[in-house]
């Protein structure tokens, strides 16, 4: 058997604030969710993504103190086109969330923007650029 790729975990300081910011993009998060420990959502494709506070991950792991050394794991949506880049973009940042790269014309053909996330993870928007 070979392993294969499941889920991809967010560990947050602020489980509400970021499943805010999550549903903003369009992932489909029961309401009510920010009450439970844990949380996970089916992604189209069969993965999940999945959702702990820093107080649980330190409930079973006491030494944990969060990741080190800068961005290990980014998050990445892909957009219908480089229109919807600049418009999701936007809308985050109108809604005050952190821009950390406004929409541009990146080398390797894409519409590319990145925002981050409560708990300053980035989250890349792209898509094609037929420009």
């Amino acid at each position: 058997m070979t392993p294969r790729l499941d889920a991809v975990s967010v560990t947050t300081a602020d489980l509400t604030a970021s499943l805010a910011f999550y549903r903003r993009l369009g992932l489909d998060i029961p309401e009510g969710a920010e009450s439970a420990p844990h949380v996970e959502v089916a992604l189209p494709g069969g993965q999940r993504l999945l959702w702990d506070t820093e107080d649980v991950v330190r409930s079973f792991d006491p030494g944990w103190t969060g990741s080190k050394g800068g961005e290990r794991l980014g998050l990445a949506f892909l957009c219908d086109g480089p229109a919807e880049v600049d418009a999701v973009y936007a809308d985050l940042t109108g809604a005050g969330y952190e821009g950390h790269l406004e929409p541009w014309d990146a080398v390797w053909g894409q519409r590319y923007a990145v925002v981050l996330d409560p708990d300053g993870c980035a989250v890349s928007l792209f898509a094609a650029n037929p420009s």
